[in-house]
């Protein structure tokens, strides 16, 4: 009973009641949502639905955080980023299936993913613990296998589809192969990754004290296979099982009222900016800003703590996830309901990601990473954002 109320709190009711009661309540609304909404509907609308999938975005990072915590990197981690992952996917998804034509919505979402996560979250997390403690060591082994992913799986979605596809487009014969590729090399990332390579996406810095916080109450560093302090897995699910399957519980009906939101999301962003005649890119970047705005505060704490290969399992392990997930999933809608799916990025856009990659590989390869990598990310950022309005 205590660790159903230590779960189960009144936030995580109130969470759960916002977001289901902002459902019934759309569903009772329907036919006065239907476009073209008059404009201060639209804007009220789309802001409750925005704040109500953020309160529920942050109740889902919350759950996952907790997990993480009791679970320790790099599984911890990996719990958190899906679950982020999972509800881009989910918006973006809803899109695809909305109103209108929405060809470019995964490129200019998973573009602009990339560069907030490397460029801005990756930049300020930089900065502020550069200012903080100064120099800050990583794993560079596992960061260095975080970038690689990276490369290929940014290159296979941006720039491949340029030179041999159709239109920026991927042809009927060249999507199955990648829909099949990219989920295999993410799958065997993820068993390197919780296996043998384990050791390699956990923090080094000598100011650390052994494990990620929280690990001396979460498994007994003497217990078998569980040297050097590190939490045995298998032994956590054991002794914190009710735990672990409430949160996962809680952590999916939290998820739920973001899938069904989503949907009229999607239909008044898409009449809002037409309206405006902003950039069709503009709707990609709200959709990452909205995802990824729980998993930035909580990468900023950890940055703030000193914890620099957290930020690292965080965020990078964040696109990686993003990328080998959100790309095949796309592709297999679009040919499943005949939706072009445009993939290819603009020559701007291209560079910037080209400066962006070979930015972050000399970043993280240095044995320290400081204040100064930051601030040279968030150059690159901005530069990114006067290229989305040019």
């Amino acid at each position: 009973m205590s660790s159903v109320r230590s779960v189960v709190t009144p936030v995580a009711i109130v969470r759960l009641v916002l977001g289901w009661g902002a459902v019934v309540g759309l569903m009772f609304a329907g036919p006065a949502l239907a476009p073209p909404v008059a404009v201060p509907l639209l804007v009220g609308a789309l802001a409750l639905i925005i704040g109500v999938i953020l309160v529920c975005a942050f109740g889902v990072v919350h759950e996952a955080e907790h997990l993480a915590r009791r679970l320790g990197d790099p599984y911890g981690s990996l719990v958190l980023t899906l679950s982020i992952v999972l509800i881009e996917v989910i918006l973006i998804s809803a899109v695809m299936l909305g109103p209108g034509e929405h060809s470019t919505i995964a490129r200019d979402s998973v573009m602009a993913v990339s560069m907030i996560i490397l460029n801005a979250v990756v930049g300020l997390c930089l900065l502020v613990g550069g200012l903080r403690h100064g120099g800050m060591s990583h794993n560079r082994t596992g960061t260095s296998t975080y970038l690689a992913l990276i490369v290929v799986l940014s290159t296979l979605a941006f720039a491949v589809p340029a030179f041999i596809g159709r239109d920026g487009s991927y042809t009927p014969g060249q999507t199955v192969p990648i829909i099949v590729a990219v989920p295999v090399l993410y799958a065997f990332f993820l068993f390197r990754q919780m296996g043998v390579q384990a050791d390699d996406f956990r923090e080094v810095d000598p100011r650390l004290a052994v494990g990620t916080a929280d690990s001396t109450d979460i498994a007994d560093p003497d217990s078998p296979g569980n040297g050097s302090g590190r939490p045995n897995i298998v032994q956590v699910l054991v002794e914190h099982r009710a735990e672990v399957v409430l949160r996962i519980a809680l952590l999916v009906v939290t998820v739920l009222p973001i899938v069904l939101l989503s949907h009229d999301m999607a239909t008044l962003l898409d009449d809002g900016l037409g309206r405006l005649g902003a950039p069709v890119a503009l709707a990609g970047v709200l959709i990452a800003l909205i995802v990824f705005l729980p998993e930035t505060i909580t990468s900023v704490r950890a940055a703030l703590q000193g914890e620099i290969q957290r930020v690292s399992n965080l965020c990078h392990g964040a696109l990686v996830s993003t990328v080998g997930l959100t790309i095949p999933s796309v592709l297999a809608i679009g040919a499943l309901t005949g939706q072009t799916v445009v993939l290819a990025e603009s020559p701007a856009n291209l560079l910037i990601l080209a400066v962006t990659l070979l930015l972050s590989v000399a970043t993280f390869a240095a044995p320290k990473v400081t204040a100064v990598h930051g601030a040279a990310h968030l150059v690159v950022f901005f530069v990114y954002s006067l290229a989305l309005f040019a």
